[in-house]
Order: structure tokens, then C-alpha cells, then sequence
């Protein structure tokens, strides 16, 4: 089965999939008020609907194996923990071809706001640490309904990620 080791996020390494931001350790120019430091901006996203900001819990497996996969063809995916930092897997886009033997595991912060683009293969986030992870997930409305394709992978096409 094919390993892939994950590795912390970083800009460089995420560039193939989407952006990122630390939401709780904003960095550099800020409108200030008296009691407040906005930061604006800092990642931005098209949107022509209603987005749905929906909570997602995910126990942790054994072992991270991966057996399945998605991707939307019209919209990306935002993801953020809020309890642990989590472990998501991308593999590029590719016109519904399992392409495994180039997909990257991350290791994300917690509260690190993550955009994963349209059409990259991907899957719910998995807890770092803790036997659950709390995580909420943005996307336009009822995306799930009408542009998530799921993919139960082969065992040829398994992968198992490594922390």
C-alpha cells in the first residue's frame, strides 16, 4: 500500500491545492480601533450563492488509511479546526482519474483556515491528536447535493498516511 508521510503545511507545499491562514496568529498590516486589530482579507474566495458554514466531527482511525476520496467540480472547500490540528490529504485534479501517487498529506494548525480548489481530490479532515476533531466546513449551499463526487478507492489505489 502506497505510504504517504505528512508533513506540515507550508506555502510552498500547499500551492498545488489551494491557500491558507492562521486565523488566531494574524500577521502583518491591520485597521486598529481602540480595543480591536482587524486584519481584512487575508483569504478570499469567489462566491456567487449562499455559503453554508456546516460543523463536522471526525472520530480517529487506528490507522489513517485512505479508502475514499471527493472533489467538486465547481467550487472549492474551506476547512477549519477548531479543537486539534488535522491531517487532510489532496491529490491534483484530474478529470475523475485517481491520481494517489501524487497526493500530499498536510499537517494543519489548529485554526488555520484552509482552501482546497476546485476539482482536488480530497477528503474530511482527520484529528492530529485528539480522538475527535471538531472542524467547521464552508461551502456554497447544498454543494454536497449537487457537485460532490465520492470515490471508493481500489486497494491498489489506497493510501495509508503517516504522521
Amino acid at each position: 500500500m502506497l505510504q504517504i508521510k505528512a508533513e506540515p503545511i507550508t506555502n510552498e507545499n500547499f500551492a498545488p491545492f489551494g491557500r491558507f491562514y492562521n486565523m488566531a496568529q494574524p500577521q502583518g498590516y491591520a485597521l486598529k480601533g481602540a480595543l480591536h486589530s482587524f486584519f481584512p482579507d487575508r483569504l478570499t474566495a469567489n462566491a456567487m450563492c449562499n455559503l453554508a458554514f456546516s460543523p463536522i466531527l471526525v472520530n480517529r482511525p487506528e490507522k489513517f488509511i485512505i479508502t475514499q476520496q471527493e472533489y467538486h467540480t465547481t467550487t472549492w472547500e474551506m476547512i477549519l479546526p477548531l479543537n486539534d490540528d488535522m491531517i487532510i490529504h489532496c491529490a491534483p485534479a484530474s478529470a475523475g482519474k485517481s491520481v494517489n501517487e501524487f497526493a500530499k498529506a498536510f499537517i494543519v494548525p489548529k485554526n488555520t483556515l484552509v482552501l482546497i480548489n476546485a476539482a482536488i481530490w480530497h477528503l474530511a479532515p482527520l484529528p492530529a491528536t485528539k480522538e475527535q476533531l471538531s472542524a467547521m466546513i464552508v461551502l456554497p449551499e447544498c454543494i454536497y447535493a449537487n457537485d460532490c463526487t465520492v470515490v471508493d478507492l481500489t486497494e491498489e489505489q489506497s493510501f495509508e498516511i503517516e504522521l
